[in-house]
This record gives C-alpha cells, sequence and structure tokens, in this order.
C-alpha cells in the first residue's frame, strides 16, 4: 500500500487475495481512480472511470463521465 500510494499517477490498482475482506480493506487504502479485486481492467460503461493523481484527465463512462463532457450553460431570459 504504501508502495503504490507513493507513486504520482493512480488510474488503476488490482488487490488479488482470497480473503475478500482483507482485499476489500487494502483496496479502500489505495489511492488510485478504480480498485479491481480479484481481476484487473474490467470496465463497465455504466460505472464512471477515471484516475487519480496525474492520471487520467477527467471521468469517463456512466452519468458522472458524461457530466464531464459538456459546459453547463444558463440561458435567462
Amino acid at each position: 500500500i504504501e508502495y503504490a500510494n507513493a507513486l504520482d499517477v493512480g488510474l488503476g490498482a488490482s488487490v488479488w487475495s482470497p480473503d475478500l475482506t482483507a482485499a476489500r480493506e487494502v483496496a479502500a487504502r489505495i489511492e488510485a481512480g478504480t480498485v479491481w479485486i480479484n481481476k484487473h481492467g474490467a470496465v463497465d460503461p455504466r460505472v464512471p472511470f477515471g484516475g487519480a493523481k496525474q492520471s487520467g484527465y477527467g471521468l469517463e463512462f456512466g452519468v458522472e463521465g458524461l457530466k464531464h463532457l459538456g459546459v453547463p450553460q444558463i440561458i435567462n431570459g
């Protein structure tokens, strides 16, 4: 965890363990946009995907990802 969090990037990480409780505890402490448990790289287009730290350029996929594609505009009158 210390090694992973010392990096200046954090797009994704994976935790591999037969103990899902321990894996979830480790995953919660890793500073990454996505942390997979017992797999790596599985992306669901309904779920936002993005990086942490100096990784990525915002969110993709899901409602949150769509929000990053637009520019809010208010028209009054």
